[in-house]
């Protein structure tokens, strides 16, 4: 809330907390803002903005290569069970090929029946900036060997332009270091601004 956000990028099972920032932001608002904040001096309205989240379409949440039916995640004891922005071509090759999958002919979206289907459907359509309607039908005849290779393809190739500026950033910690610094004093400046707002209009004298 300090910041002041309008949008905020979650994923669907994060989306909880925001609706708990947007019923706190509220309830300051309603109970301190308006023209109780202008009578304090200050400039009336809102006092904290009410953030919206941001959930992609598509993406908002990837399973695990290894269960469809758990969420992808770094803290997950295998390897084996995610696609990490900075794994190699043959790592990311080597992972497709084993993931979980099924033994139904064709592939298809939304099946609860095949939630691994569903969810290597679905990182395709991220991967390659598809819609769900053209991946649906370039990949409905197709066979899990042909479409792990597409998809491992579509995985490199997105992940290599991350990869390069990732190793260009990573190797000028200058370059680095004026970034982090001048985002903490811009963060700084906002969530000061926004306090003060705060102080101001709860009553409070703020040291």
């Amino acid at each position: 809330m300090t910041l002041q956000s309008d949008f905020v990028p979650v994923g669907e099972d994060q989306k909880q907390h925001i609706e708990l920032t947007r019923e706190l932001a509220e309830r300051i608002n309603f109970l301190y803002g308006g023209r109780k904040w202008k009578k304090l001096g200050g400039r009336g309205g809102a006092i904290l903005k009410v953030p919206e989240p941001l959930i992609p379409p598509a993406g908002a949440r990837v399973m695990s290569l290894t269960d469809g039916l758990s969420k992808m995640s770094k803290s997950a004891p295998s390897d084996q069970s995610r696609i990490n922005l900075l794994d190699p071509k043959d790592v990311i090759a080597n992972k497709i090929k084993r993931c979980k999958t099924d033994s139904f002919q064709g592939l298809e979206f939304d099946n609860p029946e095949r939630p691994e289907c569903s969810n290597l459907l679905s990182v395709y359509q991220i991967v390659s900036g598809k819609t769900k309607e053209e991946v649906s039908l370039e990949c409905q005849n197709m066979n899990w060997g042909t479409f792990k290779t597409l998809l491992a393809d579509a995985l490199v190739d997105h992940l290599h332009p991350i990869q390069v500026r990732y190793k260009e950033i990573v190797s000028d910690s200058a370059y680095l270091d004026r970034v982090l610094e001048e985002g903490a004093t811009r963060a700084s400046e906002i969530a000061d601004a926004t306090l003060n707002d705060v102080y101001q209009a709860m009553g409070f004298l703020r040291k």
